[in-house]
């Protein structure tokens, strides 16, 4: 009788941890919605992926079309957000730039924190050298502004979106290197990972199956906080000519493509920098939602 009551709750708990962690996923949702501005910041991240997705259908014209008898006209009827230099109609060209604005921020999500999280990782289990190795290389990569630093990796490898796109990830990691070590350091000499080592787990399964689990939260908050500094840097790369070369419409060269007729026309640079701001605004709207989700001790702090 006992070995059939254990055996039902053996095949009963699969289902029983499936239905805490959807328990904890409809609790988290529930803080999540409670924050109004993360809410909106969510609300306008949806709306730019949908546009995104949506471009060729939603722009009103080419984004690459010139009409030079229409130049720089001001926001009207058959040009809701007006016309640059070339007579290009500026809201095709920020609905398509919206593209753009997503494959920079979803590559140097991908990347950076994933070299962060190893590194970081790798340093803070093994400890010894390896640390302090590790650790002078990434104090070596803080040490200069990120800024500068992509300019200088751009100017080496030439200028492209996807020049650009790496050079921002190759700048981007050390922080989450850092943030990853911290945890690591909280954990590794945790019950459940001499648990795990006494029974016979080396040390990679040790950091991915114990270690980077616990360290994935805190960089899903720190890379939602740090979209809006990448949407800065790469505009930043794209106003001094090195990151998406024309005719792509990318917010940040449309912005110096505007900075002539700032006092005149200004609405050709004023639009794209609305959209950056609006953007970035909801990056980091949404990162303080993820943070009172993720990490509610934190928030209160």
């Amino acid at each position: 009788m006992n070995a059939a009551r254990r055996n039902w709750l053996l095949s009963d708990a699969p289902q029983t941890r499936r239905q805490a962690r959807l328990g904890a996923l409809y609790q988290g949702w529930l803080t999540f919605r409670a924050n109004k501005l993360a809410m909106f910041g969510l609300i306008v991240l949806i709306v730019l992926i949908a546009m995104a997705a949506l471009a060729p259908w939603l722009s009103p014209q080419s984004p690459f079309a010139q009409d030079l008898a229409n130049r720089l006209q001001p926001p009207s009827a058959a040009h809701w957000l007006g016309t640059d230099h070339l007579g290009r109609d500026i809201l095709s060209r920020l609905i398509h730039g919206s593209r753009i604005t997503l494959f920079i921020v979803g590559t140097v999500a991908l990347i950076a924190p994933v070299i962060g999280l190893f590194i970081g990782t790798v340093a803070g289990f093994a400890g010894g050298w390896v640390d302090q190795v590790l650790m002078r290389i990434t104090d070596i990569f803080l040490a200069f502004p990120k800024l500068i630093l992509a300019l200088a990796f751009v100017a080496a490898l030439g200028a492209s979106i996807t020049n650009a796109v790496l050079a921002l990830a190759l700048t981007a990691w050390p922080p989450y290197a850092r943030l990853a070590r911290a945890e690591t350091l909280t954990i590794r000499n945790a019950d459940y990972i001499a648990a795990a080592r006494l029974q016979g787990a080396g040390p990679l399964r040790l950091l991915v199956r114990h270690i980077w689990p616990l360290c994935v939260s805190s960089l899903i908050v720190r890379v939602a906080l740090d979209m809006a500094g990448i949407i800065l840097s790469a505009a930043g790369l794209g106003f001094l000519g090195l990151g998406a070369q024309p005719p792509m419409p990318e917010w940040g060269a449309m912005i110096s493509d505007g900075r002539t007729y700032i006092l005149d026309f200004w609405w050709v640079a004023a639009m794209p920098g609305i959209a950056i701001f609006i953007v970035s605004m909801a990056f980091n709207l949404l990162g303080d939602g993820l943070r009172d989700v993720l990490d509610p001790k934190g928030a209160k702090s």
